[in-house]
């Protein structure tokens, strides 16, 4: 799976709609690999620039952000993209998205 996380200084998350970028990643249940850095370049004092995001990431199936507002929660359920609300370096977050991803997979019983 494709996975995008939303950054602007290309080590900590970032606020999905204020993000001036996405590093992409492709995860195959097992390794998580860096596949390219995406620039989605925001416009300084203009709101609701969530779909610069949205369209940067489209073909990714998770993103990973601090938080999106409603429009964009909207938008990215919309497209079919899961999101994932998390804070802290793109390295913890996604070390936290793969154990998680790994338990969520461990048969109950």
């Amino acid at each position: 799976m494709k996975i995008a996380v939303a950054t602007s200084n290309g080590n900590d998350v970032d606020h999905f709609g204020k993000a001036q970028g996405f590093m992409i990643y492709e995860f195959d249940e097992k390794n998580m690999n860096f596949i390219e850095k995406r620039e989605s370049l925001k416009t300084e004092g203009e709101k609701h620039q969530w779909q610069k995001s949205l369209d940067a990431i489209s073909d990714c199936e998770v993103v990973i952000c601090v938080q999106a507002g409603l429009k964009g929660k909207f938008g990215i359920k919309n497209a079919g993209i899961r999101l994932v609300e998390d804070e802290g370096s793109i390295e913890d977050v996604l070390e936290k998205f793969v154990k998680h991803y790994n338990f969520m997979k461990k048969p109950l019983f």
